[in-house]
């Protein structure tokens, strides 16, 4: 019993010498809990599955103003800049408490000017109408358009739009529309702002991207990207960050609406003393540095891309060969995460076919595209082609026992 014990906690060995020294009650106390500390796979957008070593990185505990820490901070800090392709002479990163909204939010408020400040918001699925609301809530003058959830940005319609109004001070996009899936064109949208609107701050949402699908701040003209600590870099939820152009974010002292969400105030903290204003999350800024250094470790974003393409290669033929089909036609070629459609079987329950297989511990998403019926497999965090394998059989094996014929007829 022990011994199990010590398989289903072997990343927590205090738990193990706790229960020797307190007894075989406690034993049994613990053994009817392993599930406890039995990780499911996941195969959503987030949060998502992190290696071990990772997971022990968090059992530490450190001041916020110890020096350790403090050098922990500087660390991520420049090595975000790295993982970027940028240089803290143009460039500096900004780590904001809280889920990546939280980053998002800390843009819109702290670089939209508060009088004259306008945004486009480029929008083609959840996370591009989340900006807008955001904007919304905080009265900041805004034009949302809106493009097809099962297609990209439309450069051509921008272009128009740019010609049309000089008036936007700044112009915000989804780098990977992760409601489906669709990776936008960013680097093309970021030249037409330097041709048409040269003087208009450029922010990409690469919430789902950075570290996996590489992106070129300087031909892109970026100015502001956000992602999150537990996405392709593969940390523990807790904390975003803001990749931020120097020369822009200064002029925008004075601007934010917001005292927690002000990034210029934030950054100039972190320059001048190297802590944050206030409770940073220091377990997960541990854990974040041990996922930098494995990062590093497979290959930087070109490894990483690299394992997630090939996650996505076995997924996409396991699926097809079951009879599934994708919301995107094949001139997409992210590998983020794929959405398929409902199989048009008169036996299929999302809700029973997602219970089946989180009882075999794999978890998917529910669709979040408005105009079709779909569910999200992603192939980012700790997964790996042989994790797809098994997803894909007990797939097979779901749909097998609610009575749906395969291969799935469309």
């Amino acid at each position: 019993m022990l011994s199990t014990l010590r398989q289903r906690c072997n990343y927590l060995p205090e738990v193990v010498n706790l229960v020797k020294k307190q007894g075989a009650s406690n034993i049994r106390r613990f053994s009817v809990n392993k599930r406890v500390f039995s990780d499911k796979k996941l195969f959503t957008p987030g949060p998502l599955g992190v290696s071990l070593s990772v997971k022990q990185a968090m059992l530490r505990d450190l001041g916020s103003r110890d020096v350790e820490f403090i050098q922990t901070v500087k660390y991520l800090r420049s090595q975000l800049l790295k993982v970027a392709g940028v240089t803290s002479i143009n460039f500096t990163s900004i780590p904001v408490q809280g889920s990546g909204t939280y980053a998002v939010e800390a843009v819109f408020q702290s670089t939209v000017p508060r009088s004259g400040g306008k945004v486009l918001v480029l929008e083609n699925g959840a996370y591009g109408k989340r900006m807008g609301k955001i904007c919304s809530v905080l009265g900041i003058d805004h034009h949302l358009e809106n493009f097809p959830e099962d297609d990209r940005v439309d450069s051509t319609k921008v272009e128009k739009i740019l010609k049309a109004d000089g008036a936007f001070t700044n112009v915000a996009i989804v780098h990977c529309e992760t409601s489906s899936g669709v990776v936008n064109p960013v680097e093309e949208i970021g030249e037409m702002l330097r041709k048409y609107s040269p003087g208009a701050s450029y922010f990409v949402d690469a919430m789902s991207s950075f570290g996996a699908i590489p992106l070129d701040f300087e031909s892109s003209n970026i100015d502001y990207l956000v992602s999150s600590a537990n996405k392709c870099l593969e940390g523990v939820p807790g904390f975003s960050f803001v990749i931020a152009r120097l020369n822009h974010l200064l002029k925008c002292k004075g601007f934010s609406r917001s005292l927690s969400l002000d990034l210029v105030d934030q950054y100039e903290n972190l320059e001048k003393t190297g802590q944050f204003r206030f409770t940073p999350p220091t377990h997960a800024m541990l854990a974040f540095k041990q996922a930098l250094l494995e990062f590093e470790g497979e290959g930087g974003t070109v490894g990483r891309a690299k394992r997630y393409r090939d996650n996505h290669k076995v997924l996409q033929e396991g699926m097809r060969s079951l009879g599934f089909r994708e919301l995107l036609d094949d001139s997409h070629k992210g590998y983020i995460i794929t959405s398929f459609h409902y199989p048009k079987d008169p036996n299929f329950n999302f809700e029973k076919f997602y219970e089946k297989l989180n009882e075999k511990d794999q978890v998917i998403y529910p669709g979040k595209v408005l105009n079709a019926d779909c569910f999200r497999i992603g192939n980012i965090g700790q997964l790996y082609p042989a994790d797809m394998k098994h997803l894909l059989g007990c797939i097979k094996e779901a749909c097998q026992d609610m009575g749906i014929s395969l291969p799935i007829k469309q």
